[in-house]
């Protein structure tokens, strides 16, 4: 088991932007990527394997593609193999180095390769599956007073745009508080000027006049065609303008208005095609210190089956944005839950919202109701409006003068969240990226408090694997933001790794492992506070989907942190897969942690993180 203070890893990534951006030719090459230390030259590599060096990997320092004909890399992981084996060998014989101090094998600055699978269509846009019923709204009278306001902030605010009225997620006259709570904001002055969130989907219609007086280019690629104009192409590429309309559609008279309507918006197109992990990795740094945010609505299917998390180049540019990102201070990632729950689907089978680097939001409908599709997971950290009780959000849409009124998923929750954010940075740009998740915490809203799926914790605060801390409240963030007192470094804690050889009984008794945490351990780790808890955890089983896993602290607080799936045949368990959760915020120290699971435990390793002393 493993406990960890602190939001994950420590590599020191930056760089040029990608020499990658054009299609790779999987036909006759195979390409690898090669992570090389900082005294070792790619071209020297090149010449030692016979490769060509087809340029680094979009902001990753040290990371680089190579390429060799299909015929030639059979020898490829043999001559790694053969030069390391020699390496370790005169290392032990003390003639590891030449006269100068340094090795005189250029291979010996290869710290990690890996063969690059072909492109692949593995990411879904997070929008709610056919079958949801959306019954009509019923009529109901709007109430005056609300409605009274809104003209208020239209006139005094000069909002125009002819389907504002519609946008209940701004100003709900019919159900009044279930809204983002934004205007107050605007009627304060801050409309997200100076802020830029880069929209990662299927395109953005830099034409429609919407968008077109905040679209920023420079922010902006096509990662399917290889363009720096991420237009919409296919009769579908609609989902990406939809949600940059949330975010950033302009004060005009053209439909509505974003939640940062004098924010910047880019568009990153990667979901048109197969896309490999070299592309997907330089996407989310695309721009890295022009764009602030990164509003992610897709994930891999919500099919209730699937497993999947983003490749190691993936992981370390995440890792990169948020250390190297926006001057340091971190890029914001924003990813939808999911739409799955119909299917038993949980976001901790994720591993792009099960990261400690996003901030997970699920939906809420405009009655204030769980929708249908919604996930649930204990990563979650707060949810926002989107589609339900017979509604959907009213947005911008592809064409010079389009609107759409079906916007949904937690496809829609995502960007209305970025957009929060881009307000909370227009009014505080030092914040880091661990300051915008404390502030997401800190000023959530709880919604139906009824539905015994809360837990109070020993903060103070709330949380429900289906609510997360709440729903965003645009005013409270924006406001607490103004005075927040910028978070200590980050500090973490990891555990052995705990080996549980023992059957797990079938039903409900399950088996019990434990790990403490003295307050010794704590404080070496200059801990202060709780922030996230992964698991990372080894199981064996003969059918993946019967597994379940509960991690209990010792006030009692239980993470969900795998839920048995009805869809999920898998013939095996868990392999190195980490899961999350943010249940656990704040609590004052770390103490003992129980886990218990209803299968076969292998390794589990255990790490929180946290505010250092």
């Amino acid at each position: 088991m493993r406990i960890v203070g602190g939001v994950a890893a420590t590599l020191g990534l930056a760089g040029a932007v990608s020499g990658n951006l054009h299609p790779r030719s999987q036909e006759t090459r195979d390409f690898f990527a090669l992570h090389l230390d900082g005294a070792t030259s790619p071209s020297h590599i090149a010449r030692a394997l016979g490769a060509r060096h087809e340029g680094q990997i979009g902001e990753l320092d040290g990371h680089h593609t190579f390429s060799l004909p299909r015929e030639q890399t059979a020898e490829f992981d043999t001559l790694l193999d053969d030069l390391r084996t020699k390496r370790k060998l005169r290392r032990r014989s003390g003639n590891d180095v030449g006269s100068d101090g340094t090795s005189d094998d250029p291979l010996d600055g290869v710290l990690w390769s890996h063969k690059l699978a072909p492109a692949r269509q593995r990411l879904q846009k997070r929008i709610p599956p056919v079958s949801v019923p959306y019954p009509s709204l019923e009529k109901k009278s709007a109430d005056a007073k609300i409605v009274e306001f809104q003209s208020h902030a239209m006139s005094t605010l000069g909002i125009k745009d002819p389907i504002f009225r519609e946008q209940w997620h701004l100003v709900n006259t019919l159900q009044p508080g279930h809204d983002l709570n934004v205007t107050g904001v605007w009627l304060d002055g801050i409309t997200g000027a100076g802020i830029a969130t880069a929209v990662v989907d299927d395109g953005l219609d830099m034409d429609s006049r919407d968008l077109k007086p905040n679209y920023f280019a420079e922010g902006s690629f096509d990662f399917n065609e290889g363009t720096p104009e991420p237009r919409p192409r296919l009769y579908d590429d609609k989902h990406g303008t939809r949600c940059c309309g949330e975010i950033a559609a302009s004060k005009n008279d053209v439909c509505g208005v974003g939640v940062a309507y004098d924010s910047k918006i880019s568009g990153i197109r990667i979901l048109s095609k197969p896309i490999d992990d070299v592309d997907e990795a330089a996407a989310i740094n695309y721009a890295y210190q022009k764009n602030d945010i990164y509003s992610c609505s897709w994930g891999p299917p919500d099919d209730g089956a699937t497993m999947d998390a983003p490749g190691i180049l993936i992981k370390r540019a995440m890792t990169n944005g948020v250390q190297k990102g926006r001057d340091g201070k971190g890029s914001i990632f924003v990813f939808a839950a999911g739409n799955g729950a119909q299917f038993g689907d949980n976001c901790n089978f994720d591993g792009y919202t099960n990261s400690i680097y996003s901030i997970t939001v699920g939906a809420i409908d405009r009655e204030g109701n769980h929708p249908t599709y919604s996930e649930s997971c204990s990563a979650q950290l707060v949810v926002a409006y989107s589609s339900g009780s017979g509604d959907a959000i009213h947005t911008t849409d592809v064409g010079s003068n389009k609107c759409y009124n079906g916007h949904g998923g937690t496809s829609a929750a995502g960007p209305l969240a970025a957009g929060s954010v881009a307000l909370a940075l227009s009014a505080r740009p030092e914040l880091t990226w661990r300051d915008l998740q404390y502030l997401m915490v800190e000023t959530a809203i709880p919604v139906s408090e009824d539905d015994n799926s809360w837990q109070e914790l020993p903060s103070g605060r709330k949380f429900s694997h289906d609510w997360g801390f709440g729903k965003v409240d645009t005013y409270n963030l924006v406001q607490r933001a103004r005075t927040w007192d910028l978070v200590k470094p980050q500090a973490w804690f990891n555990s052995p790794w705990l080996r549980v050889h023992l059957e797990i009984p079938q039903g409900d008794k399950g088996l019990l492992s434990r790990y403490t945490v003295t307050a010794e351990q704590a404080k070496a780790a200059n801990m202060a506070q709780l922030e996230h808890v992964t698991v990372t955890m080894n199981v064996n089983h003969t059918r993946r989907g019967d597994i379940s896993v509960d991690l209990r602290s010792p006030a009692g607080i239980v993470s969900h942190l795998s839920v048995s799936r009805e869809s999920d045949n898998h013939p095996g368990g868990y392999e190195d897969w980490t899961f999350m959760s943010v249940a656990h915020w704040y609590v004052p120290r770390l103490s003992a942690c129980d886990l218990s699971a209803n299968s076969y435990l292998g390794v589990n390793p255990l790490w929180v993180n946290g505010q250092s002393l």
